[in-house]
């Protein structure tokens, strides 16, 4: 059965890339993953938005996607060396902190697609997710640290279904293994329990979307995401190709340019 976190919104799904950060709202400061990014989005109608899920020196699981402050704020600690107070003070201009919890409270018509970052912030996050486990996609590049999120929230949830998933690299090099070798058996094993490949379409050299990838998943019943996809040509470039959701800095861009009124 399909899971519900796939039930909102027409395909191609609109990912909105650590919130949305429109060129006004740069310009008063906004930066990506905060509170006024996230309202962004939801305000220009986003179903789903893609973060990243960090944990404080207190252990509060908060959205963010580096390691460290250095980028965003301007402070070279890492982030895991920093409480949540000054840390919300530092977002504060920013734009203002989110924590995962407090996104999934004040965004409740929200989709969530939560990339597990750090390793300390797994099973945290996983129990906070058990709370909405129908609007929360877990994924990290780790499929260690993805597995462990999703036995945390299946272990703090009720009945029904745990988060949706989406698969790390090493099942991603199976997959595409597999597809080397032309065998739907292999192909369809690798991606056993996962809901979702996000991926980009080349790592380096190496082309990872295919019509081979897009035709095994959907034969399992697996949607295609690619990430990060900003240019209007390319969206409408990967709709034609039959890809299922575009991970995009531009979510306002890619509605109009997807999903026209």
């Amino acid at each position: 059965m399909r899971h519900p976190w796939f039930a909102r919104a027409d395909t191609p799904r609109v990912l909105a890339h650590r919130g949305l950060v429109t060129s006004a709202s740069a310009a008063h400061g906004v930066a990506e993953n905060s509170f006024a990014a996230f309202a962004e989005a939801h305000g220009h109608g986003v179903d789903y938005i893609e973060s990243d899920a960090h944990i404080t020196a207190d252990g509060v699981v908060v959205l963010f996607h580096d390691d460290d402050l250095s980028r965003v704020t301007g402070d070279p600690r890492p982030l895991a060396a920093v409480p949540l107070r000054e840390l919300e003070d530092l977002m504060a201009p920013l734009g203002g902190l989110v924590t995962l919890a407090q996104a999934l409270e004040a965004f409740p018509d929200t989709r969530f697609n939560i990339d597990i970052k750090a390793d300390a912030a797994a099973e945290p996050a996983g129990r906070i997710v058990a709370a909405a486990p129908e609007r929360v996609l877990v994924t990290s590049f780790s499929d260690s640290r993805r597995r462990r999120a999703l036995a945390a929230a299946r272990a703090a949830g009720g009945p029904g279904p745990g988060p949706a998933t989406s698969a790390g690299t090493a099942t991603i090099a199976r997959l595409l293994a597999a597809l080397a070798t032309r065998s739907r058996g292999l192909a369809a094993r690798a991606i056993r329990g996962i809901d979702a490949l996000q991926i980009p379409e080349r790592r380096g050299r190496v082309r990872i979307l295919t019509p081979r990838l897009i035709e095994a998943a959907h034969r399992s019943g697996v949607e295609v995401h690619v990430w990060t996809v900003n240019d209007p040509a390319d969206m409408r470039r990967l709709a034609g190709l039959g890809v299922d959701g575009v991970v995009t800095d531009r979510a306002d861009v890619a509605l109009r340019v997807l999903h026209p009124a």
